[in-house]
């Protein structure tokens, strides 16, 4: 269960370039700030997930990347040959293709 608390209150000052600091323990964090109204700001922490990641959280995918991750686990590691894993087909096609 989540506590909900509430911290005393502390006064900053906004710098001449309208900074403030949160202090040491949140830099580098991401922090949302909303203004519900004029001369109030709500600040929370926050993680951002990046557009080309998003599709990782989408529960489709989560129980595809569940099996593969599953798969992983319980299936052992063996040596390969990379060559094996490319058709012949494929390995010549590729090679007309490499700058010589």
């Amino acid at each position: 269960m989540q506590t909900f608390f509430r911290e005393a209150t502390v006064i900053k000052s906004v710098g001449t370039s309208g900074q403030i600091s949160l202090g040491k323990e949140y830099a580098g964090r991401k922090v949302l700030i909303e203004k519900p109204a004029e001369g109030v700001w709500i600040i929370r922490t926050a993680t951002v997930i990046p557009d080309n990641e998003l599709w990782l959280y989408e529960k489709e995918n989560q129980e595809r990347l569940k099996k593969a991750l599953d798969w992983a686990k319980s299936t052992p590691a063996r040596l390969s040959d990379p060559d094996d894993l490319v058709p012949a087909r494929m390995r010549a096609k590729l090679r007309k293709t490499r700058p010589t």
